[in-house]
């Protein structure tokens, strides 16, 4: 089934019969005629409320992860200034922007949400989303693993209002819960006093201030249900499911990729795809790489993208190690379960670079070498428990640019270094997705973290908007070279087929120093090859027979003799060829 079969692939009739199955696979059969009777009536709700038309992925599709406050300038409200920062620089070559949580928040940089349903007054108002969808698509956040301990629903429960019971999970101290994959170091349950002078040991996967939502209770859902629904109404092109993976508990299990956690994914799809089919979903699934991928489903039942997790810290374990093995192994195995679904593909994000996903594919020596590289970059490392007293590296926190190059190298490495990595990404298979910091090469920011105490502060500044226009237009500034660098391969990417996010593709094995990726168009009659020297000195590239004469390099406009083709330190080449020629 392709990409845009999946759009009409199901009737109504079809879809509301599949809601009502999965609600009877997850409730009892009270619960799941409730939960249905009252699901149908919202769909029927948003269906009033939004503006449905088909909407197909393509080499255009590329999303710059930006907080909503991510520039600042006095006199207007951060997310006008994030408005104004699209249109004045990236406005022709990025189309869509994942807005991280931008709602009311208590903690987490806005991950620990007290108000679905709000915009953030610091950040500005659902006029200034409005004014960003003018121009360009928009990811919402739907963190709905849980929320701020600050919210409403959780004060509603602590008071015993009855509309709010078992909307949390209230754990017995003593229940058994080794067994439980933990994300973090922090204490699995956080006691709460309730309006009677109770504690209630309450289950918080992330941390105190992040209480887990109750699913077991259907009503939970129905809540959850109408604000996923509610952001379509407000111009979500696509949602991303935060930490989804830890959403259903059970006890005795390890409470992470549960059954029903993925028949709940189904069941939001589905809801979702009622009101509007063209919504695309993205689960944040940041775990090791075959569990990463389970969340695509089948092809066409839960997530169209899946963040590509394993990508961050093999190309910089690449780079460093100036050898492509693990990288291109990796890839050559790159499956997924349809033309429908497709990788979201990055190096960096508001988080740290996740380690999980290579765990199999790197060894305990190779992921030590990469921990110990960031903290000699100036970064850090944050672990996960496994156990009662064991730790494992769960995430680098440090800038891309910054883990790439060593702080007393040139610049001029660390942008060829940079630009490698991002070229890559722009040219696997799937949606590119790009961190504001990557894209303006902003380093390590240590003051952040002096004063959060936050690791994954340092990759997370707030930057004054005339600042950085003028590190963006200083001449040979390290800012200005990087970003023109990236635009131009941005404004060649989304005019080629060939880098279709659902398009074929080939990984090639030529050698330890080069990374190659031959990409091809939709009508078959043309084909990219794109060659990447992860080292720092000249390689030789000998390339099969069935490649003759010359080819374009269309990030140079210049043509390249096959026979005679030699990658300089870290350069990239897109070579373009034409079947009938």
């Amino acid at each position: 089934m392709t990409h845009k079969e999946h759009y009409t692939r199901l009737t109504k009739e079809n879809r509301l019969k599949l809601i009502e199955e999965s609600l009877d696979s997850i409730y009892s059969k009270e619960d799941s005629a409730n939960a249905y009777k009252k699901t149908v009536a919202l769909i029927d709700k948003y269906k009033r409320k939004v503006e449905s038309a088909p909407y197909y992925l393509t080499q255009k599709d590329i999303i710059l992860i930006t907080y909503g406050d991510q520039v600042f300038h006095s006199g207007e409200t951060a997310l006008a200034t994030l408005a104004r920062f699209l249109n004045e620089y990236v406005r022709h070559i990025i189309n869509t922007v994942h807005i991280l949580p931008f709602y009311p928040h208590s903690s987490d940089d806005g991950f620990s949400i007290v108000n679905y349903k709000g915009v953030c007054p610091l950040k500005g108002s659902w006029k200034d989303i409005e004014s960003i969808k003018k121009n360009h698509r928009i990811m919402f956040d739907g963190v709905i693993n849980h929320m701020s301990q600050l919210s409403r629903w959780f004060n509603n429960y602590l008071a015993d209002i009855p509309a709010f019971d078992d909307f949390f999970i209230n754990v017995d101290p003593s229940t058994d819960l080794s067994n439980v994959v933990r994300p973090r170091t922090s204490p699995l349950l956080t006691e709460f006093v309730d309006d009677e002078g109770k504690i209630r040991n309450i289950w918080t996967t992330f941390g105190s201030d992040q209480v887990d939502l109750n699913y077991a209770n259907y009503k939970v859902l129905l809540k959850v249900l109408d604000v996923l629904l509610f952001y379509i109404a407000k111009g979500a092109s696509l949602i991303r499911l935060d930490a989804i993976a830890y959403i259903w508990k059970e006890y005795g299990t390890p409470c992470v990729h549960l059954p029903k956690t993925h028949e709940l994914i189904q069941l939001m799809r589905e809801v979702m795809h009622a009101v509007a089919p063209e919504v695309i979903i993205i689960t944040e699934t940041n775990v090791p790489h075959g569990e990463n991928i389970s969340y695509f489903g089948g092809g066409d039942d839960e997530a169209q993208m899946v963040y590509n997790f394993a990508l961050p810290p093999l190309l910089a374990f690449s780079v460093l190690k100036s050898n492509t093995e693990k990288l291109t192994n990796w890839a050559k195995e790159l499956d997924i379960p349809g033309d429908g679904v497709c990788f979201f593909n990055f190096t960096a994000s508001h988080d740290g670079i996740g380690v999980r996903a290579v765990n199999g594919i790197l060894d305990e020596k190779e992921m030590n070498f990469l921990v110990r590289t960031s903290i000699g970059h100036g970064g850090y490392a944050s672990y996960r428990a496994i156990g009662d007293e064991d730790e494992s590296p769960y995430e680098l926190n440090c800038s891309y640019i910054d883990l790439l190059t060593h702080p007393e190298e040139d610049d001029n490495i660390r942008v060829k270094r940079m630009i490698l990595s991002q070229a890559v990404v722009l040219a696997m298979p799937g949606v590119p997705g790009i961190y504001f910091h990557s894209l303006v090469g902003s380093r390590n920011y240590h003051e952040a973290v002096r004063k959060t105490r936050i690791n994954r502060s340092i990759n997370r500044d707030k930057l004054n908007y005339d600042n950085l226009k003028e590190l963006l237009e200083e001449e040979g500034s390290l800012q200005k070279i990087l970003f023109k660098r990236y635009k131009q391969l941005l404004s060649i990417r989304v005019n080629e087929d060939a880098f279709n996010p659902f398009g074929k593709y080939e990984f090639l094995d030529l050698g330890s120093k080069v990374f190659a990726i031959k990409r091809y168009a939709s009508d078959d009659n043309e084909s990219i090859l794109a060659l990447f020297n992860f080292t720092g000195e000249s390689v030789k590239i000998v390339l099969q027979d069935e490649y003759t004469g010359h080819l374009v390099d269309i990030i140079t406009h210049t043509k390249i003799n096959i026979q005679d083709l030699a990658l300089e330190p870290y350069q990239i080449v897109w070579l373009k060829k034409h079947r009938e020629s």
